[in-house]
């Protein structure tokens, strides 16, 4: 054999292909598992409901739409008819969603008429039926609002039962928070990474939920379980493909904080390619809303109340008494000398995100079945605003910290328009009070006071 054909020359380029393979399968498994496999299942979403549906505005062709619900819920099959120059007359009626549209081809003055006759039983238009406004640029889609309510609704509630109300969807609100605030802050005592990827998988949830419950068909209970199984799925992926190949490499966390900003962007881009404009929502055939005192309220409500609580108590009891929760206490204590006693790190940290994601997709589909206003492309960043609040309130790294800070944020955030905070502005109210907290105890409730220099 001859001195160019040694097996030590044949071996060193095979071992080189076999290297420089290697980021491009992951980046290949980062693609697949982590985005395009979920939006793969969610493009069966973007079929309109109705073939009349407008769904993009452009130049030569505009939109005008609007979602119509009552202070409980959607309300769909009522008709909206739309008139305009030319002797221009569309009429749109709401989907199961409650939103309408109508294309429009040309700008000017345009009159809205909500026909009252559609409305259920119980329900009026609060205020006025026809609204006239104008359209200057048919580019840009026109949003028009009806305010409509139960006719046992009174503005004249009383101070006391607006707190009872708004105490009550602060704990609903906290409870669902906290599911993904928790997995949140595990993914930060682990390896030290602030996620702010991790909202968009609360969107995930909600929008596969939907996929799953309303488009086909799928038993609700099956449906969540479903979810949290390919979402805890997502969590598998983005670890073995992306954070412990960045890990390994020993890249900085300012760097995988910008990858997680990164990743948070593709997938919301992603959510509104599929879905555009579009709110998604599970809707459920249920019983009229019931009453306890001044708390409205309905069978789901309650429901994901209960499973909240009880998957915050198995994932507290799994983390304070099982031998994986006793490791992962470890890793986030101090991964060097978790690692020196013979616990597999990467596997904790690879369970944590798997944790993590699943309860985030949890989170999501309860939001999007108790929420009214359910999930858009962009819900993400407002529940991140929450999350963050959340986990930074009650103390970073810490599952315990993340719960009280949760129902801390939500009940902050409904009692806000008791207080006289309008609309949206409530939760910047959240932000106000993690301010005024961390100026006083910069660790956070629960957190641990650090030597700093």
């Amino acid at each position: 054999m001859s001195p160019g054909r040694t097996v030590p020359d044949l071996g060193r380029p095979r071992r080189s292909r076999r290297r420089s393979s290697r980021p491009g399968a992951r980046i290949v498994g980062l693609v697949l598992a982590a985005i395009l496999v979920p939006f793969a299942l969610v493009l069966t979403m973007a079929a309109p409901a109705n073939a009349e549906t407008c769904l993009l505005a452009s130049a030569e062709k505009g939109c005008i739409v609007g979602t119509i619900r009552t202070e409980v819920d959607v309300v769909p099959d009522v008709v909206i008819t739309v008139e305009g120059p030319n002797g221009f007359s569309e009429t749109a009626t709401t989907d199961d969603r409650g939103k309408w549209s109508v294309a429009i081809t040309e700008p000017g003055d345009y009159t809205a008429t909500l026909d009252e006759t559609t409305l259920p039983k119980g329900t009026v238009v609060d205020g006025s039926a026809t609204q006239e406004f104008s359209v200057t640029n048919l580019a840009q889609t026109a949003a028009r609002t009806f305010g409509v309510r139960t006719g046992d609704y009174s503005e004249a509630v009383s101070f006391s039962d607006r707190v009872i109300r708004s105490i009550f969807s602060g704990i609903r609100l906290g409870l669902l928070l906290a599911l993904a605030s928790i997995g949140l802050s595990l993914i930060y005592g682990t390896t030290g990474l602030s996620n702010f990827a991790h909202a968009e998988q609360v969107t995930m949830g909600g929008m596969l939920g939907y996929l799953v419950v309303n488009q086909w068909g799928v038993n609700p209970w099956l449906g969540i379980v479903l979810v949290v199984i390919f979402c805890g799925f997502t969590g598998w992926a983005q670890d073995r493909g992306i954070w412990q190949p960045l890990r390994r490499r020993g890249l900085g966390l300012a760097q995988m904080m910008i990858v997680t900003i990164g990743l948070a962007l593709a997938l919301q881009y992603t959510y509104q390619y599929f879905i555009a404009s579009d709110t998604v929502k599970i809707l459920l055939e249920e019983p009229a809303p019931r009453a306890l005192g001044p708390i409205n309220y309905n069978t789901w409500d309650v429901m994901a109340m209960v499973i909240s609580i009880v998957v915050i108590a198995a994932v507290g009891y799994a983390l304070l008494r099982t031998r994986i929760g006793r490791a992962t206490r470890a890793v986030s204590d101090n991964p060097a000398l978790a690692s020196a006693s013979g616990i597999d790190v990467d596997k904790v940290i690879r369970l944590v995100w798997i944790a993590a994601t699943a309860l985030a997709g949890l989170s999501g589909v309860l939001y999007s079945l108790v929420i009214q206003h359910g999930m858009r492309w962009d819900s993400g960043l407002q529940i991140l605003l929450l999350l963050f609040a959340s986990v930074t309130l009650g103390g970073l790294g810490t599952a315990f910290g993340a719960l009280v800070g949760s129902l801390i944020i939500g009940l902050v955030v409904e009692l806000a328009p008791v207080a006289g905070a309008p609309g949206d502005l409530k939760y910047a109210s959240a932000l106000v009070i993690l301010i005024l907290l961390l100026m006083v105890r910069p660790q956070g409730i629960l957190g641990r006071a650090e030597r700093v220099g």
